[in-house]
């Protein structure tokens, strides 16, 4: 029998793309693994015919593309936005505006609710709708900071939905603004100072291997309540904390950082270790070393192991969409 296509293989096929000397030869590997069967998690078979068509695309075979993409819908109905975004983006290259439109345009709504939704705008960026995808993104943004305006008793986790919606809304946004020569604006301006806050967590991969000092949630709570303080050297809510952590790991990743991790910090192991000394950046330095032989969790799981967060969910759905939003 031949051997099973592991979710790990998928992403390293999808890394090699059309820089592959042969990306016929991995377009025919993902294809012909899901035709047999041999898919190690039939929940990646969406996730292979879609890299298989993204391979396509690069190379400019959009009509097979496309018919991949529209499979990949077919296999995984349940969880299809993503290769629907995709099919509505290959169908406005392909000319087939009307029917492109209407696929992109009834997912419009996820990026109200989805921090992960920013590929809608990218498919449109992509077949040259950026003032449309520069209209979504803006529209997404006034809805949500409306709702957090006038939603007062939203519960912890929506608050915290929200403000991951709100970051990587203004990161696109902004990005797409750059690429098209924009001046600044108001919330162009927003994106800076949320991209700001990363910084503590980028300031760790300047030396040596890369360990980031991570507050699980209740931690987290507990840091900022005993060391007011500090609350300027992070984000306001524990979902953007992590959200943060995983995107300073992806860009040490694409930077060459190699021995990458994540250490979890206490509120009272921080005490213990401080004693008489300020908590200041220096010392949380020193305490993420102190904790890089114990406690120190490599990044990046693979995607269906559990996420480095502690959530309890898989990778694939948790901590790893968050780099992509």
């Amino acid at each position: 029998m031949s051997e099973l296509l592991t979710a790990d293989r998928i992403e390293e096929i999808g890394n090699l793309g059309s820089t592959s000397p042969d990306p016929a030869a991995l377009v025919a590997e993902l294809v012909g693994a899901v035709d047999e069967g041999r898919v190690a998690d039939p929940d990646d078979t969406g996730y292979a015919l879609l890299v298989a068509a993204d391979i396509l695309a690069q190379a400019g075979d959009l009509a097979d593309a496309l018919a991949l993409a529209t499979r990949a819908i077919a296999e995984q109905p349940d969880e299809d936005a993503y290769a629907r975004a995709v099919r509505g983006g290959l169908l406005l290259r392909l000319g087939r505006s009307d029917e492109g439109m209407a696929e992109l345009t009834a997912l419009r709504p996820l990026l109200e609710t989805n921090p992960n939704a920013t590929y809608l705008v990218d498919e449109l960026a992509e077949a040259g709708h950026t003032d449309l995808a520069l209209e979504w993104l803006t529209g997404a943004l006034d809805a949500i900071l409306e709702r957090t305006r006038t939603q007062q008793h939203e519960s912890e986790d929506a608050q915290d939905e929200a403000a991951a919606m709100i970051y990587g809304l203004t990161q696109r946004r902004h990005t797409l603004r750059e690429e098209m020569g924009l001046p600044h604006d108001e919330y162009d301006n927003l994106a800076d100072r949320l991209r700001a806050a990363s910084n503590h967590a980028l300031d760790a991969l300047d030396d040596g291997p890369a360990t980031l000092l991570y507050w699980p949630q209740a931690e987290f709570d507990a840091l900022l309540l005993r060391w007011p303080a500090l609350v300027d050297s992070y984000p306001k809510t524990w979902d953007e904390h992590r959200t943060q952590i995983e995107r300073a790991l992806v860009e040490a990743s694409g930077l060459g950082g190699g021995d990458l991790g994540v250490v979890a910090g206490t509120a009272e192991g921080l005490a213990a270790f401080a004693g008489d000394k300020p908590v200041d950046e220096e010392t949380l330095d020193g305490y993420a070393d102190s904790l890089d032989e114990v406690g120190l969790t490599a990044w990046p799981p693979g995607r269906n192991d559990a996420c480095w967060c502690g959530s309890g969910a898989k990778y694939k759905k948790c901590c790893l969409p968050r780099s992509r939003s």
